[in-house]
């Protein structure tokens, strides 16, 4: 005789539940263990947008090969080269972070970085005139760096004489670009332009940059993409901690920079600034990201975002497979950690292409990694555990190269899905810097932010809109 309801009604009984907490609550309340489970309604609007994606035929493998290019990418520094050499970029153009924008929309921050630009290449002799020309765009042009396959932290402005690190990506063919880092506070990236900013610039294109083309072009190309899966497990996260990756990659430069062709004085300035420079990895680090995020991009029915980036007006993603289509909302302003008599009024909206770490897996995805970077931007160490663990339910697989020493070694999350994002109502995790609101302020905070739910909304629709049947 078999026994009712195959025991049901005689075995201990372990509920799960879905939705309101109501059920849950009403059933512990009767001592019945429940296991909770995470689920609320997508997001707003998105329900038919949603159903075809999903429904797409091609989306699955898509997204896998998406993720296979984005992890088996290389990341390989090989020169130092000027932006007009390199790009090709003409007196009057300059690159900048995030989406396209105008110079009537910018924000404080990147007008501040056009006005220092401008003096540093001589196109203008004060400030008020490099806003004056600035404004009336005589001669001038702006374009994001995304699209000339490079990155820029915050307001992330590249002009013509500046030093750019070249990347390659042997396995695909790609090449990247990046500025080099100026270090913290008042620099041109946050928006400042007084004149000690202007004279670093000076010294690091006629001293820094030659001195680091030398080192690199003796020492050979380096892996990048090796100092970012080691960097991980000696604490930082790739996007405001760096400081074990800088000190790795100063200790492959070291040996021929100290043997570079140039005076005693200018080689130890050139190492004691590198040295005392905590973020001097960061400019490496987002060019290896753009590498592999460009790997994945143009794959036709993939919903992985291949860009995140914000110009501090507005924050924008492109995806695999939507082209290079900007998906924009305005940019919200993070929440942190202030310097000095700094606070939130002092703050601009979210600013610069650094989000590229998050894209490609590192960053705010892999806080737990890095769990003392909550000293530098707030929260603490479980919700630095809980970021990265959150990321998983939207990202479509896990980097073989890039692990959680914490999480038993578990790789981060990695290639952020469209689908999965309007899915469960879950918004990337960004740590960042924050820039003055005002032209000239320099740095005023780090902390925590997330992108604007239109973004994700706006890319699934066009998504939906070239779903196969």
């Amino acid at each position: 005789m078999t026994t009712p309801l195959h025991g049901l009604l005689s075995a201990d009984i372990s509920v799960a539940t879905a939705g309101v907490s109501l059920f849950a609550d009403a059933l512990r309340a009767q001592a019945v263990p429940v296991t909770e489970t995470a689920w609320q309604p997508p997001m707003e609007g998105t329900a038919a947008d949603l159903a075809l994606v999903v429904a797409d035929p091609r989306r699955e493998e898509a997204n896998a090969e998406a993720l296979r290019r984005m992890t088996a990418a290389g990341a390989d520094l090989v020169d130092v080269r000027p932006a007009h050499e390199a790009l090709g970029l003409e007196k009057g153009t300059f690159l900048h972070a995030g989406p396209p924008i105008e110079w009537e929309r910018a924000s404080g921050p990147l007008k501040g970085a056009l006005i220092g630009a401008m003096l540093f290449e001589g196109l203008a002799d004060t400030a008020e005139d490099a806003e004056a020309r600035l404004a009336s765009g005589d001669g001038i042009t702006l374009e994001p760096c995304h699209h000339h396959s490079s990155v820029g932290p915050m307001a992330g402005v590249i002009s013509p004489s500046m030093w750019l690190y070249e990347l390659r990506d042997e396995v695909h063919d790609g090449t990247s670009w990046c500025s080099l880092n100026e270090g913290l506070g008042k620099v041109l990236r946050y928006g400042a332009y007084g004149p000690e900013v202007i004279d670093r610039l000076h010294w690091m294109n006629s001293v820094l940059g030659p001195l680091l083309q030398q080192a690199i072009r003796k020492a050979g190309p380096i892996d990048i993409k090796a100092i970012v899966a080691q960097m991980l497990q000696m604490g930082d996260e790739g996007h405001n901690r760096n400081r074990a990756g800088s000190l790795m990659l100063l200790r492959e430069l070291l040996p021929s920079l100290i043997t570079a062709d140039g005076s005693s004085d200018d080689i130890a300035e050139a190492v004691r600034f590198s040295g005392a420079n905590e973020h001097f990895f960061l400019n490496l680090g987002m060019p290896a990201c753009k590498l592999a995020t460009m790997a994945a991009h143009g794959i036709p029915g993939s919903s992985v975002v291949t860009t995140m980036a914000r110009n501090g007006t507005d924050f924008g993603i492109r995806v695999s497979g939507t082209g290079d289509q900007w998906f924009t909302g305005p940019a919200n302003t993070p929440e942190g950690l202030y310097l000095g008599s700094y606070g939130p009024e002092d703050a601009n909206p979210d600013i610069g292409d650094s989000a590229i770490t998050e894209t490609a897996g590192i960053g705010g995805f892999a806080m737990a990694a890095a769990p003392a970077i909550v000293k530098f931007v707030g929260g603490d160490v479980p919700f630095a555990l809980r970021a990265t663990q959150t990321m998983y339910d939207i990202t479509v697989g896990e980097h073989p190269a890039y692990q959680v020493p914490i999480l038993e070694f578990r790789g981060t999350p990695t290639g952020i899905d469209v689908a999965a994002v309007a899915r469960t109502g879950l918004l990337p995790q960004i740590n960042t810097g924050m820039a003055g609101r005002v032209a000239g302020t320099g740095q005023v905070g780090a902390g925590l932010v997330t992108p604007p739910e239109q973004c994700f909304t706006g890319a699934l629709r066009a998504l939906a809109q070239r779903a196969t049947p």
